[in-house]
């Protein structure tokens, strides 16, 4: 029975782990320096966009039509 309970102790430690590895992963692009200008277009990069997300490197039709991309690939 002990063995049965040390496995599940494992397995729930380890699920943390993972669970807290995505988070950092996820985390880790926010932290980033992001730019004036869109990598995509080139056009500024509304000061709102900024102080709301420091590391934004695209402007906003930029990061949506990302978005809309990727979720089509996404289904296919």
């Amino acid at each position: 029975m002990k063995i049965g309970n040390f496995a599940h102790e494992l397995a729930d430690m380890r699920a943390e782990q993972e669970r807290e590895a995505g988070i950092a992963a996820a985390r880790a692009p926010l932290k980033q320096a992001g730019t004036l200008a869109c990598i995509q277009c080139g056009d500024e990069i509304e000061a709102e966009r900024r102080e709301a997300l420091p590391s934004a490197r695209r402007c906003v039709d930029c990061q949506e039509r990302l978005e809309r991309w990727q979720a089509r690939k996404a289904r296919a």
